[in-house]
């Protein structure tokens, strides 16, 4: 196995978790920073009141995008076991 092969499936992977997780983190960083605004304005300091909202959404995005993570994992997956299978 060389060096450029290793670096190369490095890269792929480091590539595949910033596209599986990302839409979840961001949604998570959006609702949280909604949340945090509405906290200030309405001087309600309730730790438990952005957990919920950031779960909630969170679930959605799972909803919506898990079908597109699923693939990139899938396809990351068969990439490896291919990669296994030529050594």
């Amino acid at each position: 196995m060389s060096l450029a092969l290793v670096l190369d499936v490095l890269r792929t992977a480091f590539l595949k978790i910033l596209m599986i997780a990302g839409p979840a983190m961001v949604v998570a960083m959006v609702v949280g920073l909604v949340v945090s605004i509405f906290q200030a304005t309405t001087q309600i300091q309730e730790q438990t009141l952005s957990f919920v909202p950031k779960l909630l959404a969170i679930f959605i995005t799972l909803i919506l995008a898990g079908n597109f993570m699923l693939n990139q994992l899938v396809s990351f997956t068969q990439s490896i076991f291919k990669i296994i299978a030529s050594l």
